[in-house]
C-alpha cells in the first residue's frame, strides 16, 4: 500500500494541490483500497462537481470521476473502470447518472467533515464522520479486461488545480490516510482531528439581535462581550499557547474598516479599564477560549450605511479559512437615537392586557433591548433605517400594574410618593446602583452573584426598584428579584453532582437537571424530552464532559424558563399536550422552519411559542416568550412576550386571562402551529 508524498502529518493542504498515488495489494481475493482524509469546502459555486478524478491512464490524459457532488450538494463514490462493470468511462459527460454510493445529506460547506472511501472489487463504501453513510454492491470487471487484472497504480488527483484553470471549488484537506480495503475507517475519525475557530454567541453580552439576523451595537454605550473558541473537528476545546486578534470589517466584502484621520480605531478593546486598537491588544487562548471586551468606535451612517462584522483570527497558526471566525452582520447606531424613558415617562402608561397596543405597551421584540419601545416610536425617524422600522412596528406586551401614583400627579410627586427608597431600605450606595445600571451582562451577573450572599429577599427587591427607577427600565427588577434563588438552586443542583469535582460526565448532570427543572416550574405532569436536553447541552456549549462555566450558563438561561413556568396561567400552556402549545424548547429556526408548508409559508396568522436561547439572567428578557408568526405581509415576524410585566407590584392580585385566550385575541394571530424539531 503506497502514500501520498505530498501530505505530511499535521499539515493542512489546499484540495486543488492533493494528489494522491496508490498501490494496489497483489491478492486478488482482497483488491482495492481505502483512502480517508478530513475535508474542508471554503466554497463551491457549481453543482454537480468532481471533487478528484481518478487517472486511467498514467500519463494523465484520461480520467473518470472518483468522489464528487451530485446537484443536490450529496456526497458521491464512483466505481473503478480497472475493478467495476459500472464505472464511467473516460470523456462520457453523464457521469452524474452512473451507478454510485451517495450520501443522504448535504455536504456543508466550512465545516470540517471526516471523507472515507471503500473500494473492494465487489462495491464501494462511502464514510463520513466514521459513519457508514452510502453503499453500492458492484460487479467485477477483472476477467473482462485481461490486461488490467494484475495490481496497479491507482493515481487520484483534483482536477481544480492551475492547470485545469479552475476554481470552482476552494478547500482544504488534512490527515490522509491510505489504508488497506479491510482497515475499519471509523477509527481515523478520532485521529489527529483539524481545528477550527468559530464565536461562541451564547456568550453575547449586550448585543442586539434584530428581525433581519443583523446584530444591532449602539457605538457610545457600554462595551460589548464575545467569546471566540478554539475546537477540533469533534468538538473539544483546544489549549495552545496563541493570541486571537479582533478587526472590524464591511460584511458585504470583509475588507477591513478603514480609520479615520485623526480618530479612534474603528474598534477598541478594553482590558483593565484602559482601551486598546483591537490589533494592539490581541486575546490570548486559554482553554481553547478567548474573551473580548469590545467597543465599535465607527457609525454605519459614516460609512455609505454600510453593514460591518466583526472578524476573528489567528495569526500564528497560518491564513487558512478555518483559523477565521466571522460575526453576523452588525448595524452600528449612535445611541441618542434610542434614549430611554424617564420614569415620568413610564409611570403612567395603562395596566391594559391587551398583547399588542402600540402606544402603550413596553413589550418588546427579541431583537429589541431593554429600552421601552413607545420612546422610540416619537422620534423622527429616517424611512430608510432597518431598525428604525422594526421599531415602529407593533409589539406583543402584557399589561401591568404599577405602584407609581395616576396621571393626575406631577412627576415629580409621583416619583418621590410612589417609587423612591428610604435609605433605611436601600443599604445599596448610588455608586453601585449606577453601575449596574452601566455594566454589561456579565458585570450585572458578578454583581448579583456578590449581593445575593449577603442580602436578604427584600433586600434585593428594593435594589431592584432603585435599578429601575435610575435606569428607567422596570422590568430588570424580575431579574433582579430571582438572583437568590438562581443562585442558591444552582450551587445545590452543580454540589450534589459534581462532589467537589471540577467537571462532571453529561449523562450524570442531565438527570439533576431535570428534576430541579420539575421542582422549580411545579410541573409534574410533563418531562423534558431528549431534544430539549440535547439543546440544553447546545446552550451549555459542552459535550460529553461538563465544567461548571458550562453549566453556569446553560442554568442562567433555564432557570429563568423554569420559573416563568411555575405561574400558573403559563403552566397551564406547557402542560397543554392537545394541542402542544409550547413544543418545547427550540431555536429560533426551528421555529420559522415549522411555518413553511409544502409551497412556501404558511397562512397568515400562524404561530408558534419559544423561549428565545439568546436571553440569559440577568438579561431583562430572559424566561420570557417569544412568538414567531406569520404576517399579513407573508413574512415570518418574532414578538416578545413581557411576561415580567404581570409580576409587576400589584399584577399577581389580578384576574389574569388564560394566555391562550390572549394570544387568540390578537388580530395577527388566529391558528397555532407545529413544530418541526431538526434533532
Amino acid at each position: 500500500m503506497g502514500s501520498s508524498e505530498t501530505m505530511k502529518e499535521n499539515d493542512y493542504l489546499m484540495l486543488k494541490d492533493l494528489k494522491l498515488e496508490i498501490q494496489e495489494n497483489n491478492d486478488s481475493a482482497t483488491r482495492g483500497f481505502a483512502v480517508c482524509f478530513w475535508l474542508y469546502l471554503q466554497t463551491c459555486t457549481s453543482f454537480p462537481s468532481i471533487l478528484l478524478h481518478h487517472q486511467v491512464n498514467t500519463d494523465g490524459t484520461c480520467s473518470v470521476p472518483f468522489l464528487g457532488l451530485n446537484e443536490k450538494k450529496k456526497l458521491m463514490l464512483f466505481p473503478l473502470s480497472f475493478l467495476h462493470q459500472e464505472a464511467p468511462s473516460p470523456g462520457d459527460q453523464s457521469w452524474i447518472e452512473n451507478t454510485c454510493a451517495s450520501s443522504k445529506t448535504e455536504f456543508p460547506l466550512k465545516k470540517w467533515v471526516h471523507v472515507g472511501c471503500e473500494v473492494s472489487v465487489d462495491f464501494v463504501r462511502l464514510y463520513t464522520n466514521g459513519a457508514l453513510v452510502g453503499v453500492k454492491p458492484l460487479s467485477s470487471a477483472l476477467n473482462r479486461d485481461s490486461h488490467l487484472n494484475g495490481p496497479g497504480l491507482v493515481s487520484l488527483s483534483s482536477t481544480h488545480g492551475e492547470a485545469a484553470g479552475s476554481y470552482e471549488i476552494q478547500g482544504y484537506v488534512h490527515g490522509v490516510e491510505i489504508l488497506s480495503p479491510t482497515s475499519p475507517l471509523k477509527n481515523y475519525y478520532l485521529k489527529d482531528p483539524p481545528l477550527q475557530l468559530s464565536i461562541d454567541e451564547s456568550s453575547a453580552s449586550d448585543i442586539d439581535e434584530e428581525f433581519d439576523g443583523v446584530w444591532g451595537i449602539a457605538s457610545c454605550r457600554r462595551n460589548f462581550s464575545l467569546d471566540v473558541i478554539l475546537l477540533d473537528a469533534i468538538g473539544q476545546p483546544v489549549n495552545k499557547d496563541v493570541e486571537v486578534v479582533a478587526s472590524l470589517l464591511y460584511a458585504d466584502n470583509e475588507a477591513p474598516v478603514e480609520k479615520p484621520i485623526d480618530a479612534e480605531a474603528p474598534l477598541l478593546t478594553s482590558y483593565d479599564g484602559i482601551e486598546f486598537a483591537s490589533w494592539d491588544r490581541p486575546s490570548k487562548l486559554i482553554n481553547g477560549r478567548a474573551s473580548f471586551k469590545l467597543k465599535i468606535s465607527q457609525l454605519s451612517s459614516k460609512c455609505d450605511n454600510k453593514l460591518f462584522c466583526l472578524g476573528f483570527e489567528i495569526p500564528d497558526l497560518g491564513k487558512y479559512p478555518f483559523f477565521r471566525a466571522i460575526s453576523h452582520p452588525i448595524r452600528c447606531i449612535s445611541r441618542h437615537r434610542y434614549p430611554r424613558a424617564s420614569p415620568s415617562t413610564w409611570k403612567h402608561q395603562t395596566s391594559s392586557m391587551h398583547l399588542l397596543n402600540s402606544s402603550q405597551s413596553f413589550g418588546m421584540g427579541e431583537e429589541s433591548s431593554d429600552i421601552p419601545q413607545n420612546t422610540v416610536s416619537a422620534e423622527k425617524q429616517s424611512p430608510s433605517s432597518k431598525r428604525i422600522k422594526l421599531a415602529q412596528e407593533k409589539p406583543l406586551a402584557l399589561g401591568r400594574a404599577e405602584k407609581c401614583s395616576s396621571g393626575s400627579e406631577s412627576s415629580e410627586a409621583g416619583i418621590s410618593k410612589s417609587c423612591s427608597i428610604s435609605s433605611s431600605e436601600a443599604p445599596f450606595s448610588d455608586s453601585a446602583i449606577f453601575r449596574y445600571c452601566l455594566e454589561g451582562l456579565s458585570e450585572r451577573s458578578l454583581m448579583l452573584k456578590e449581593i445575593a450572599k449577603v442580602a436578604s429577599e427584600q433586600e434585593l427587591v428594593n435594589f431592584a426598584e432603585q435599578v429601575s427607577l435610575y435606569s428607567g427600565c422596570f422590568h430588570h427588577r424580575h431579574q433582579i428579584g430571582m438572583s437568590k434563588g438562581l443562585i442558591e438552586n444552582g450551587n445545590k443542583a452543580w454540589n450534589s453532582v459534581s462532589e467537589k469535582n471540577k467537571q462532571v460526565l453529561w449523562d450524570n448532570l442531565s438527570s439533576e437537571i431535570e428534576e430541579e427543572f420539575k421542582k422549580i416550574s411545579c410541573c409534574s405532569t410533563r418531562y423534558l424530552s431528549v431534544e430539549d436536553l440535547e439543546l440544553l447541552r447546545k446552550i451549555a456549549g459542552c459535550q460529553e464532559v461538563v465544567k461548571r462555566e458550562n453549566f453556569e450558563r446553560l442554568w442562567s438561561w433555564l432557570y429563568p424558563v423554569a420559573f416563568t413556568l411555575s405561574q400558573e396561567w403559563v403552566k397551564v400552556v406547557w402542560d397543554s399536550v392537545l394541542p402542544k402549545w409550547i413544543e418545547g424548547f427550540i431555536t429560533k429556526e426551528e421555529a420559522e422552519a415549522s411555518l413553511q408548508g409544502p409551497n412556501g409559508l404558511q397562512d397568515p396568522g400562524t404561530f408558534v411559542l419559544r423561549f428565545p436561547t439568546s436571553r440569559s439572567w440577568p438579561h431583562p428578557d430572559a424566561g420570557n416568550l417569544v412568538v414567531t408568526y406569520v404576517g399579513s405581509d407573508y413574512n415570518i415576524h418574532h414578538k416578545l412576550l413581557s411576561l415580567d410585566l404581570i409580576n409587576s407590584s400589584g399584577a399577581k392580585e389580578r384576574n389574569v386571562k388564560p394566555l391562550k385566550e390572549m394570544l387568540l385575541e390578537e388580530p395577527e394571530l388566529s391558528r397555532l402551529g407545529r413544530i418541526k424539531r431538526t434533532f
